[in-house]
């Protein structure tokens, strides 16, 4: 397996990378200040957890009508263009006066742009890496996330101290700008991986292909569920804690940085093939302490702890990538990201309602209950032998 310093020396791995961490910086900055926007506006648990999440809402629009673009068009025009979007989405946020109906509905148009953006990513990172670099990188990217967040949440819970969310907004903008300059002047123009034109009769025949084999479906729903529910829970942090909630946010992005170099780098693949349950597990349980409303010391431990879990996502994006042609990776990886996010997405909304109704706690108990709950349902059916044995044939797309 390469070693993570022998990554930097692949091209266009550097570019990719410092673009995927001027975006991650961008939106950990530009979703705090936009949460605490609407919340000190509103006072609504639901609003803000919908405005930190909401892009993820509009990632089930992308996949069923965009993803075909993540093969079939230029890698760096897609890059870049996205990028230029969210920083002009971004500033728009930052404008005086907007309602929080407006500011959602910008939400949500940039969830619909970000949908095509993860299967561009990550299939190109797949192409510029060798077969046995992928997880490594992907290892790398996640590692880049966790560091960036930690940094990303503690620096706007900071910011937000001492100057007002809308400035933070356009500083979030800048980011998202200075991250498209770097992909369209790093990498190299290359064509798209699969010929044909974007279409949604291209894009729903794929995601049949993907779905239909039920080793996948059964990897795509481990992606896509436990992890969406464990979000919901952190979809609450600013109605639990609103002074604090970027502090929470930190003390996550440090245990997903640890589950992530644990899995990525430390752990075999005959262990990590094993521990994908174990550790959606380790993902949930933490949060069921908050059923007796903690104080803010033992809430950062337990979130600290649950987000190692989040190391789970590397070991079921392997066993991924190894059910699926390489001429659908980047389709089935975007399909991944937009399943995912979506579900992080409809989570938010279900807690924030819980939490309307009855107190963010409440809201974190029940979310982290249902996500035990499916993954045990989830490592039943996948021991349990399929009914039909037939081949897939997966290179027909």
């Amino acid at each position: 397996m390469p070693s993570y310093r022998s990554l930097f020396r692949t091209p266009e791995f550097t570019p990719l990378f410092l673009a995927a961490a001027a975006q991650t910086a961008a939106s950990t900055m530009g979703g705090l200040a936009l949460g605490t926007l609407v919340y000190r506006a509103t006072g609504s648990p639901l609003l803000s957890a919908l405005s930190m999440f909401g892009p993820a809402l509009a990632q089930v629009v992308g996949a069923t009508f965009l993803l075909s673009g993540s093969d079939r068009l230029p890698p760096r025009t897609a890059l870049s263009a996205i990028a230029a979007v969210f920083a002009a989405g971004t500033a728009l946020q930052a404008v005086p006066g907007l309602p929080p109906g407006v500011l959602l509905a910008v939400v949500l148009l940039l969830g619909l742009v970000a949908a095509l953006g993860g299967g561009v990513r990550w299939g190109l990172l797949n192409e510029i890496l060798t077969k046995d670099g992928y997880l490594p990188g992907r290892s790398l990217f996640n590692i880049l996330n966790g560091l960036t967040q930690t940094v990303g949440f503690a620096t706007g819970g900071l910011l937000l101290a001492t100057i007002s969310p809308r400035v933070c907004l356009l500083l979030a903008a800048a980011l998202y700008l200075t991250a498209a300059l770097t992909l369209r002047l790093g990498l190299t123009a290359r064509p798209p991986r699969t010929t044909g034109r974007p279409s949604v009769a291209a894009t729903w025949h794929t995601n049949a292909v993907l779905w239909s084999s039920r080793p996948r479906r059964l990897t795509y729903l481990g992606l896509w569920v436990p992890n969406g529910l464990v979000v919901g829970c952190e979809s609450l942090y600013v109605s639990y804690a609103p002074e604090s909630a970027g502090t929470l946010f930190a003390c996550g992005a440090v245990g997903m940085l640890a589950g992530d170099v644990t899995v990525g780098r430390l752990l075999p693949p005959v262990v990590r093939a094993h521990l994908a349950t174990p550790l959606l597990l380790l993902l949930a349980v933490p949060y069921l302490a908050f059923a007796a409303r903690p104080p803010l010391s033992v809430a950062v431990v337990c979130v600290t702890v649950a987000s190692v879990g989040f190391g789970a996502s590397l070991a079921q994006q392997e066993r991924l990538m190894s059910l699926t042609p390489d001429a659908l990776s980047g389709h089935a990886l975007g399909l991944h990201s937009a399943g995912m996010l979506t579900m992080q997405g409809v989570s938010a909304a279900v807690a924030g309602s819980l939490a309307q109704v009855t107190s963010p706690a409440t809201g974190m108990t029940v979310m982290a209950g249902v996500s035990v709950a499916v993954t045990l349902g989830l490592a039943l059916a996948g021991r349990a032998p399929a009914r039909n044995t037939a081949v897939q044939v997966d290179a027909e797309a």
